[in-house]
């Protein structure tokens, strides 16, 4: 969506920037009492290849007691009982995005000759789900929704695959450039095939779990949420580019050109990470996923979605002072909670 920063980024992380990486997070260990979670996502972390990856975990395990999880986010079609036998060593749980099933993987998730990536990626999942420590390295599937899907069939097909658990992302997009499969700010598409995911999975007598439904329905019965993007939590998220720049939420990309850059440029080689946490430009930056516009600041349902990713609040003229372009949407699917909590008397 306009994003350049990919063709100036170095596409491997180099020896001294995963020391710098290690030396400021044992020192953040020291200093934080709550663990904090370490995620590789990409581009494709596995394409580190087996030496280096077995390097990268290692140092990081040395420096992150256990209680710290650290995870990987792949596309799931390098995965190999060599790569998942690293990843167990060193206690790294694995998540593989997969769509749905073939029709639905296959309409974004395309090869560079344009084929589809179906196939590959289910034999991943096989590879992950018969490897002995696959109880603990299995962390789940991460779908990005399809509103032209089917939501049941979609539900169907991922209790099929026997996933421990789901979630779902909204497609990125916002003011000034909507969605994919969005008509409009008040059209409900996406609203309308979560409800149909929440019939599927409501259901259902065992269900799947799907983090989105969960943390949703925990805080319209009283608790609190584990998912970015809902709520009103406060997380702290901070990206580390390959070449060690310190960067902002990655998703923040899909706005505009440079929007996930800090003001002033950081590298995790030349600063203290600790310092930086909590320093007034990171400060900034955390405080900007509290929702500022008058609608979300006077919404009963706020406390449920928090005012959505802040990608989502993007507007050219306005910049990130407004509701989500899914709040429509997200209504919607809250108001079929309620519904769905009242049938059951529990809320």
């Amino acid at each position: 969506m306009g994003d350049d920063n990919w063709a100036r980024q170095s596409k491997f992380i180099t020896p001294e920037t995963v020391t710098a990486i290690c030396t400021e997070l044992a020192t953040l260990v020291s200093h934080q009492t709550i663990p904090f979670s370490v995620v590789l996502h990409g581009g494709e972390p596995l394409l580190l290849g087996l030496r280096c990856l077995h390097e990268l975990l290692g140092q990081l395990r040395m420096v992150l007691p256990i209680a710290y999880p650290i995870s990987l986010q792949t596309n799931g079609i390098l995965l190999s009982e060599q790569l998942l036998d690293c990843c167990a060593a060193h206690q790294v749980s694995v998540a593989v995005s997969l769509d749905g099933p073939a029709a639905v993987h296959d309409r974004f998730r395309l090869t560079h000759a344009g084929g589809g990536t179906f196939a590959q990626v289910m034999a991943g999942i096989a590879c992950l789900k018969a490897h002995q420590a696959a109880d603990f390295l299995d962390a789940g599937l991460l779908a990005v929704i399809d509103p032209t899907s089917n939501p049941e069939e979609v539900y169907q097909f991922f209790k099929s695959v026997g996933a421990p658990s789901v979630d779902f992302l909204y497609r990125d997009g916002n003011h000034s450039k909507l969605p994919e499969g969005k008509a409009s700010l008040q059209s409900l598409e996406y609203g309308r095939w979560m409800v149909g995911l929440l019939t599927a999975y409501s259901a259902d007598p065992d269900p799947l779990p799907i983090r989105v439904l969960d943390d949703m329905l925990k805080v319209l019965l009283g608790g609190n949420v584990s998912k970015e993007g809902l709520g009103v939590t406060d997380f702290g998220i901070l990206i580390i580019d390959t070449d060690g720049t310190l960067m902002k939420n990655d998703t923040l990309k899909s706005t505009y050109n440079g929007a996930d850059q800090f003001a002033q440029p950081v590298n995790i080689r030349n600063t203290n990470l600790l310092n930086f946490l909590e320093s007034a430009q990171f400060g900034d930056y955390r405080a900007m996923q509290q929702p500022t516009s008058a609608k979300c600041q006077t919404c009963p349902q706020l406390h449920v979605c928090g005012g959505g990713m802040l990608l989502h609040r993007w507007h050219e003229t306005t910049g990130f002072a407004n509701e989500s372009v899914y709040c429509a949407d997200q209504l919607h699917l809250i108001g079929a909670m309620r519904r769905l909590l009242r049938t059951h008397q529990l809320a």
